[in-house]
């Protein structure tokens, strides 16, 4: 069977170069998703995130436009090689675009790594950001 891919966006209420430094600092990683990640912006570094559900090698960085990161979780077998993640984040009306394209999938995976992607990144970070957002803005309140 061949492996699987998806493609998936969400928009946030913050600046693509936030968005971008989030996803790789292992503090606000661990922030937006609630559990603890160690993940840096050096390509070439490992990263986990998910207290070790997921692990990586940071592969390439455009800052505040792209990352691109080998991925795999503790669910894949020792024989499945790792994924390939592109995140890509860019202005959007409300802020910006987070888009995931996630490649190599083990066959007959797309489908529930596409729920955990809404379900364990998308919606903490619209709650994260939002709640980021808020705390910048006054919002005509005096």
């Amino acid at each position: 069977m061949a492996t699987q891919r998806l493609t998936i966006s969400v928009v946030l209420s913050a600046k693509p170069l936030e968005v971008y430094k989030a996803w790789l600092s292992a503090r606000e990683h661990g922030l937006f998703t609630g559990a603890k990640a160690t993940i840096t912006a050096r390509v070439g570094s490992r990263f986990s995130a998910g207290d070790g559900y997921i692990s990586g090698k940071t592969l390439e960085v455009e800052p505040g436009r792209r990352i691109v990161q080998s991925w795999r979780t503790t669910e894949f077998s020792e024989t499945d090689p790792d994924s390939r993640l592109e995140i890509l984040v860019a202005p959007a009306k409300g802020g910006t675009r987070l888009t995931l394209k996630h490649a190599a999938l083990p066959p007959g995976t797309a489908a529930k790594y596409r729920d955990g992607w809404r379900e364990f990144y998308f919606e903490p970070m619209r709650a994260y950001f939002a709640a980021l957002a808020g705390r910048r803005c006054s919002c005509g309140r005096k």
